[in-house]
């Protein structure tokens, strides 16, 4: 099989990158991304600032392909995705040329004549990695291993509090969006409700504020499972990340001045229609009614269904690689706090076969750009023979503070139904 490539599912950040580690040790390798363009679903929150700075943002190995271009790295600053890509992940994409596939969906992969129940020679046959292109065309590509690097970003989590869509939801879907809002100039004067307690979530109700600022009608209701809002602030002062902690000071002053409702305790239980608009309703029978839309930001999770014919190893409760599991577990592990993982932590049961990037984490939250590229670098070592590099840590991480996490999940607090522990707003929030 060494005359085979390594097949690399997905063109973001994380596949780029190990493309560019690949390509350096002289492995042949070929990217396949769905989208049209690279780093497609970066592109969809291209309006969103990311927390690390540019030097957090490069892998090394892309940034010796690019600077034999001639290409010079940003030194310093913020970008948003819309930066990241223009000003290095397109360039990165170009410079390895034809390898990258785009437009190519990902719709199986398999041991070449055997499906995940054959033992025979099942460690010595290829991989075969089904497609599917934009016309339609079906396709097949035989590899020596393979990298899912394919993210989480097409499968956000729901509304609904117990892991499955709120009754309802589905229902709904015309006035539920799981993304970062951009332009949110449609909802001038509509009472809108955000539900998650991350990042994600804070950015969404501050690009809402901004509308309540100008538009006086404007209602923005933001709902927390948990019951406090210790985590949603970042870690403060001491945040190793200025810009999540920058984040989080603005949405508490938002708060302050009356901007946003925020409700604790709150599980979304149910979505139901009231005419033009829905009435939201928690598990204990609490209701906030008049809701125009919903923002829906509660977490991604894996896509693992082109997977179902290797034999993979996921922990139950995160579906991140099981190998890791124990140092992202959001419940113990900031981002700050997690270790280095490489190729021997993320094997499977299928040699060759490696989930790395954000997928690697499942549910977990706390995926940093860099945790990544030390991912790659590792598995494109150990490809490539090189097993003392694969087993050396490479990474540093700034300290972090706080991720967020289920540990105060059932903690003391309020729900629309009794006094909560935290409720700013100039409005009061309507109760059923």
């Amino acid at each position: 099989m060494s005359d085979l490539p390594v097949v690399v599912v997905g063109a973001g950040p994380q596949g780029l990158a190990a493309a560019a580690h690949l390509v350096e040790r002289g492995q042949d390798v070929i990217v396949l991304e769905r989208g049209e363009t690279a780093a497609a679903a970066v592109s969809e929150w291209g309006h969103v600032r990311l927390f690390s700075a540019w030097p957090e943002l490069i892998d090394a190995a892309a940034q010796r392909l690019l600077e034999r271009r001639g290409w010079a790295a940003p030194a310093e600053g913020y970008p948003t995705g819309r930066e990241w890509i223009d000003l290095y992940l397109d360039p990165l994409a170009a410079a390895l040329g034809d390898r990258v596939r785009t437009g190519t969906t990902v719709t199986g992969i398999t041991r070449a004549g055997r499906d995940r129940v054959v033992d025979s020679g099942r460690h010595d046959a290829a991989f075969t990695v089904r497609t599917v292109d934009a016309d339609g065309r079906e396709g097949r590509i035989d590899a020596r291993a393979v990298l899912d690097a394919s993210g989480t970003w097409a499968t956000p989590g729901p509304a609904g509090a117990d892991g499955l869509p709120a009754l309802g939801e589905r229902a709904a879907g015309d006035r539920i969006s799981y993304r970062i809002p951009d332009d949110v100039s449609a909802l001038a004067g509509k009472h809108v409700l955000v539900v998650g307690a991350g990042n994600s979530a804070a950015h969404a109700v501050l690009r809402l504020t901004e509308l309540a600022r100008t538009e006086r009608e404007t209602r923005v209701t933001w709902v927390l499972r948990r019951g406090d809002m210790g985590a949603v602030f970042g870690g403060g002062d001491g945040d190793g990340l200025p810009q999540r902690a920058a984040l989080g000071v603005r949405a508490r002053r938002a708060m302050e001045k009356g901007l946003v409702e925020v409700v604790t305790g709150f599980r979304v239980a149910e979505l139901r229609p009231d005419a033009d608009t829905l009435t939201v309703v928690a598990g204990d029978g609490c209701e906030i009614p008049g809701i125009a839309h919903v923002f829906a930001l509660t977490g991604f999770r894996p896509d693992t269904s082109f997977l179902s014919e290797l034999r993979i190893h996921l922990d139950p409760a995160l579906e991140a690689v099981a190998g890791i599991a124990a140092e992202i577990d959001p419940n113990i592990h900031s981002c700050g706090s997690v270790g280095a993982t490489g190729a021997r932590e993320l094997a499977q049961p299928e040699p060759g076969f490696f989930i790395v990037g954000a997928k690697s984490y499942g549910r977990a939250p706390t995926f940093l750009a860099l945790t990544g590229y030390e991912q790659v670098r590792s598995v494109a070592a150990h490809l490539a023979g090189d097993h003392e590099a694969a087993a050396r840590n490479e990474l540093a991480l700034p300290s972090t503070g706080v991720c967020g996490g289920s540990g105060d999940f059932d903690a003391s607090g309020g729900s629309c139904c009794a006094t909560p522990v935290l409720q700013i707003g100039a409005r009061p929030v309507v109760v059923g």
